[in-house]
């Protein structure tokens, strides 16, 4: 079973908006068997929706349409729709009743004339309901294909596709099984972990495919399977995972996308009742970010600094200046007082700092761009690392942001590994 996927809208091809509906559109389609071949942004122009709708209909069993259904008058979805299905748009009770709701509920106003059009849809339409908004979802069987067409607003879309699109594609086709694992890696690079498990990945089953996924000093690992046999086809990958393990040990760091290695790190630190503050200079707040993204941070997580200046760095984190002047801001030295500082500061078992020339310019220190300093402390030492990760200033702060988490993750390790 395959799927298209057409985004309406100028607001996305200028980048005004991210498009965001077609990746939740295609992971929820992956979850239930279908395949999505292609994704494409359309202008808000009836020949080229045409055009596109021709096209994907050639190509896939099912094509999702999303946007154009607005109000206004350049939501031209329903209309072009009536063209292609050689349709016309009629009234819909149901739908006007759901309006009328709406407005009476929530904007307290007489319904315009402009609002009742919402209600009207083409004849050959089945409605998907719209709980949330006034455009309703339509289901189209054209010609053995399946079109279907649902709101740009995501959380509209969202709503009808997980509770009225996915179980009606999955009550009225035959979809065969695809599971995905997926293996986090850190401290190793893409081309190093190839040559790691080449032997591994040539042995995979012909069921089980392997994707790398690397991104900033993490690798990825995705296995999908796909298949008739539901059983056979988590078992292989269980099989699979189990001597990956064996290769690879203390590289894996966890599964899947809830087990990131801040999460990891999380879990660590909770669990045995430890806390950590972070002292952050070039990476700006990004791995506090990490943690209090996530629920729970509060049990262990007690702080964050971005001493971003010099002089912020010894006025008021109260680094030695003596030590900035004669190892330079950007250096282990400064780094380790740094995380000596935010431990007292906070009061924690480990704590993380990190201070570096990002760039584009050297700034306070003569150091290269991309250098980074990091150092980690733990409840017994303090222990520091220096590197060069790019000339390029996003990716210099996401590499160290990553890296920083790595090691911290390897001193707590240790330190529990004494108890």
């Amino acid at each position: 079973m395959t799927a298209e996927i057409i985004t309406i809208g100028d607001e996305i091809l200028i980048g005004q908006i991210v498009d965001t509906n077609s990746a939740f559109i295609g992971v929820e389609l992956n979850k239930i068997g279908v395949d999505v071949h292609q994704i494409s942004s359309v202008r808000d122009d009836k020949k080229h929706i045409l055009s596109a709708l021709k096209e994907a209909q050639s190509r896939v069993d099912i094509v999702i349409v999303t946007g154009g259904l607005g109000p206004t008058k350049d939501d031209i979805t329903k209309h072009t729709f009536c063209e292609y299905f050689d349709d016309v748009l009629v009234m819909n009770d149901e739908v006007l009743a759901h309006v009328e709701s709406l407005f009476d509920k929530y904007i307290k106003s007489p319904i315009s004339e402009i609002n009742r059009m919402q209600a009207m849809l083409p004849s050959k339409a089945k409605v998907l309901h719209n709980e949330f908004g006034t455009a309703p979802g339509m289901w189209i069987l054209h010609q053995k294909t399946v079109f279907i067409s649902m709101p740009g607003v995501p959380f509209e879309m969202k709503a009808i596709l997980s509770n009225y699109t996915l179980p009606k594609i999955q009550k009225q086709f035959k979809c065969p099984f695809i599971i995905h694992k997926t293996i986090l890696t850190y401290g190793v690079g893409e081309s190093r972990l190839a040559e790691m498990i080449e032997e591994w990945e040539d042995k995979l089953p012909k069921y089980l495919k392997l994707a790398y996924l690397p991104n900033l000093g993490r690798v990825r690992l995705r296995l999908s399977a796909r298949g008739g046999d539901k059983k056979l086809l988590e078992n292989g990958i269980a099989i699979a995972v189990k001597k990956l393990e064996v290769l690879l040990g203390d590289i894996i760091v966890g599964y899947d996308d809830d087990e990131s290695l801040e999460r990891v790190i999380a879990n660590l630190l909770t669990k045995n009742k430890l806390s950590l503050s972070l002292v952050e200079s070039c990476t700006g707040g990004k791995i506090a970010n990490a943690f209090v993204s996530m629920e729970g941070a509060s049990s262990y997580f007690k702080g964050s600094m971005v001493p971003y200046a010099t002089e912020v760095k010894s006025g008021v984190l109260g680094v030695d200046s003596e030590i900035i002047d004669k190892y330079s801001v950007v250096s282990t030295e400064v780094a380790e007082a740094m995380a000596i500082q935010s431990k007292k500061m906070f009061n924690t078992d480990f704590s993380i700092a990190t201070t570096g020339n990002a760039g584009p310019d050297k700034g306070d220190s003569d150091a290269e761009v991309g250098t980074v300093c990091i150092a980690i402390g733990t409840p017994t030492t303090i222990v520091s690392k220096q590197f060069v990760f790019s000339n390029h200033r996003k990716r210099t702060i996401g590499k160290a942001t990553n890296k920083s988490l790595e090691l911290l993750k390897e001193e707590v390790l240790k330190y529990l590994s004494l108890d």
